[in-house]
């Protein structure tokens, strides 16, 4: 039976973990792959500071799926006048248990917490076989916003 949780500062390890393993799978990279030490201690420092939610999926005390709400606060406006909105990262879930409802059910309680912190937008990038999951969970296709891209700093 899976086990969902929120991820609190004791979990460090299998958080950090579980973010190493996603991303060594999306990017299909290899299991002795070594991340730049950069990213680990940044991932390890922004999970440290708290301003993210996120949930882990668990079975037999195994983390078979991740994923995490990143808060972001911005001017309040018409449409969003608390200002706070979030965005939706790294929803994971190891290939035995995907189409199982993993992912939608980290999803689900990611959003549920978001509005009870009075987010009043949440935002993802989905992946093709991603998008039929999120369109069933509310999300829509948007084409609204422009980004700038200022790479990594010297």
């Amino acid at each position: 039976m899976t086990e969902y949780r929120f991820v609190g500062k004791e979990d460090m390890e299998l958080l950090m973990n579980s973010r190493l393993e996603m991303l060594r799978v999306v990017n299909d990279l290899p299991e002795t792959y070594v991340f730049d030490a950069r990213l680990v201690e940044e991932s390890r420092a922004y999970f440290a500071a708290g301003d993210q939610t996120t949930v882990l999926a668990m079975e037999q005390g195994q983390v078979i799926g991740c994923a995490t709400l990143c808060y972001i606060g911005v001017m309040p406006t018409f449409s969003h006048p608390t200002g706070k909105r979030a965005h939706l990262m790294n929803v994971y879930t190891r290939e035995a248990y995907r189409r199982q409802g993993v992912a939608a059910r980290m999803a689900e309680l990611l959003i549920r917490e978001a509005r009870g912190r009075g987010v009043t937008e949440i935002s993802l990038d989905a992946t093709e076989p991603g998008r039929p999951l999120y369109e069933r969970l509310g999300f829509v296709a948007s084409e609204e916003c422009m980004v700038m891209n200022l790479g990594l700093g010297e």
